[in-house]
């Protein structure tokens, strides 16, 4: 079995081919490993963003907000999801 950095890289490579499916996947084993990867929890709910699945990019991002509430790069990518799930108030809070 790959170790988890391994792993993380083969997950980003299924995102960056636009295998989302893929990365969901290779994202969830990780985080079925270590639900504190922040990596892999951050890149899940882009991957969801990515397949159109905004409940679910939303749930995983606030997951990922747990995890480092005070991360811009998770609140950034908070706002494009309830930007795009059609919430603007919240998107803007």
């Amino acid at each position: 079995m790959a170790d988890l950095q391994e792993q993380y890289d083969e997950a980003m490579f299924a995102f960056s081919t636009a295998s989302y499916d893929e990365a969901i996947a290779k994202l969830k084993a990780i985080l079925g490993s270590d639900p504190s990867h922040f990596d892999a929890q951050l890149s899940l709910g882009m991957a969801y963003y990515r397949i159109g699945d905004m409940a679910s990019a939303i749930a995983e991002g606030l997951k990922a907000a747990q995890l480092r509430p005070h991360e811009l790069l998770v609140h950034t990518n908070l706002s494009l999801f309830y930007m795009k799930s059609g919430d603007k108030k919240t998107a803007e809070h």
